[in-house]
């Protein structure tokens, strides 16, 4: 190779390697400059005086700016007038810590939370409209009633004891004739049962006649000696008339039936001689019968004995049978639980016999008046339930509530609620969720108690909005709470205690005192005549 090709080879490297360096600096510069402006795409934005608007970073420069000012909770910011409930890691929302301070969890600041301001009430949580529309929620108002309930169980039916009659002998004697062969027969009331022969009634008898047809003094007190010792031999009254009427001895006795029924058991056959207390047979009336249902013993309290029963069976289809609860009879079922109700049920036409099962409807006597829910408002945690109740402003709190009975998707509320509220229907799961990381549950139906000593400051404000119950204020700086002048929001008092026809512009002078989790409250207000000239 030639000198003159070797030196055009290293000048060709020497421009290559020039290049290179030159686009390696040129790299690093635009690098660099990239580096420094980095800052200020990141740049924190001034806050806003409402903190429910702030981002993260906001929050995280306003503790920062906290710790400057030894500001802590309880406190009042001077930047936005609200008192300072706590600080927490927007990560971790189910902490919450006193002092600002960074993060044990994250790399970041703790961000502070205010009293008063969207989603961080005490007592509350917040949900915007727009959320709601997408979680669907749905409200539903707290009402005054009475559920009217009714019990069902399926039950047996069985003769009535209270209806059974059992016949015995009154003497020694034979049954001559039986007017019922078997048993389960049917009988009429007075309707002939049997036929006895009772020759110790013979006896007695011929003495009452022997001594009837005396005459003299003395004889009508043997006469009743006569009398009573009949009744001692076991006749009845009805016999002993028709011996004294007919003047005849009347050995052969008609066993009658007392009552209509069907003879249950029958314990001779004709021919058979029976003694003095013997069971002759048993009648069963059918006018009534019991039906024995099975009721789950958490339903068992609500029924009565002499509550309304109505009962069908398939074994008279298309008949409803009426009657009413006899007893509860104390024993539980410890397999299934329940307890027997004992129905007794007009019978009229005699459909109803034992074994037969039936269907009954028992009726809950008419409860009180009190406050419904529907059922799906209700949470039951296992511990308490609770409702999330809905305030003005997109607010909801959960309320424990004491929850009675359930009937047709209403629930009962004996304690908790007021008539007139408002209770979530869907979505209160995603609310109480919420609450619950807000440290809401400790503080269930716990109103911050108003305190009649709190210090109260005087300010002049002009008004630039109301709303409701809520009234925008701008006013001048109130050293005695460091806070320069702003505009912000304050509770107004009753309205008998306001100026007639307030309306922006007004001047005002004003009272207010610090409302533990809200807005100032002011405790009284006068109009100011304008300045002169305005």
């Amino acid at each position: 190779m030639s000198k003159k090709t070797s030196l055009v080879a290293l000048a060709s490297v020497a421009a290559l390697v020039a290049v290179v360096a030159g686009a390696w600096w040129l790299g690093m510069q635009q690098g660099m400059g990239h580096t420094t402006s980095a800052p200020q795409a990141v740049a924190v934005q001034p806050a806003s005086a409402d903190p429910s608007v702030w981002t993260i970073p906001q929050g995280e420069e306003a503790t920062r700016r906290h710790i400057r000012e030894s500001l802590k909770a309880g406190d009042v910011d001077p930047a936005t007038g609200r008192r300072i409930l706590n600080y927490h890691d927007p990560m971790v929302p189910g902490k919450n810590f006193e002092a600002p301070a960074k993060s044990p969890f994250m790399d970041m600041m703790l961000v502070p939370r205010y009293a008063g301001s969207d989603a961080a009430d005490a007592s509350s949580v917040t949900v915007s409209p727009r959320i709601q529309q997408n979680l669907g929620l749905r409200t539903a108002p707290v009402v005054e009633g009475s559920l009217v309930s009714a019990v069902t169980a399926v039950g047996n039916v069985a003769w009535n004891e209270r209806e059974r009659v059992e016949l015995s002998s009154r003497a020694m004697g034979f049954v001559e004739k039986l007017h019922v062969k078997a048993a389960l027969d049917r009988v009429a009331a007075g309707a002939p049962l049997a036929e006895l022969y009772v020759p110790d009634w013979v006896a007695a008898q011929e003495e009452y006649l022997a001594l009837a047809r005396l005459t003299g003094d003395g004889t009508d007190s043997l006469q009743d000696a006569a009398r009573q010792r009949m009744r001692q031999a076991g006749m009845t009254p009805s016999h002993i008339q028709r011996v004294v009427t007919s003047g005849q001895v009347q050995a052969r006795f008609t066993l009658t039936a007392p009552i209509a029924g069907i003879v249950s058991e029958l314990m001779v056959r004709e021919g058979a001689t029976v003694m003095p207390g013997m069971t002759l047979m048993r009648l069963q009336g059918t006018r009534t019968v019991w039906a024995e249902g099975a009721v789950p013993e958490s339903q068992a309290a609500l029924l009565q004995p002499g509550a309304r029963v109505r009962t069908t069976s398939p074994g008279a289809p298309g008949q409803t049978f009426e009657g009413q609860v006899q007893t509860l009879l104390p024993e539980v079922d410890a397999v299934t639980r329940t307890i027997r109700a004992r129905v007794e049920l007009a019978n009229p036409q005699g459909r109803l016999v034992p074994g037969m099962q039936v269907s009954m409807r028992l009726d809950r006597p008419k409860a009180t008046a009190t406050l419904l829910v529907p059922s799906d408002a209700v949470i039951h945690t296992g511990r308490r339930s609770v409702v999330m109740v809905a305030e003005d402003g997109g607010r909801f709190r959960p309320v424990e509530v004491t929850a009675g009975l359930e009937v047709g998707g209403q629930t009962e509320i004996s304690a908790g609620l007021q008539m007139g509220q408002r209770v979530v229907l869907s979505g209160q799961f995603l609310i109480d969720s919420e609450a619950s990381l807000r440290g809401l549950e400790a503080r269930l139906n716990q109103e911050p108690a108003p305190t009649s000593t709190q210090q109260r400051y005087t300010t002049d404000a002009v008004i630039d909005a109301l709303n409701g119950d809520t009234v925008t204020l701008t006013h001048p700086p109130i050293a005695a709470l460091k806070w320069p002048q702003m505009q912000m929001d304050f509770k107004l008092p009753p309205r008998a205690q306001q100026p007639p026809s307030l309306e922006a512009g007004d001047r005002l002078q004003i009272e207010f005192e610090m409302q533990d989790g809200d807005v100032p409250r002011i405790t009284s207000l006068q109009r100011v005549a304008p300045e002169p000239g305005k």
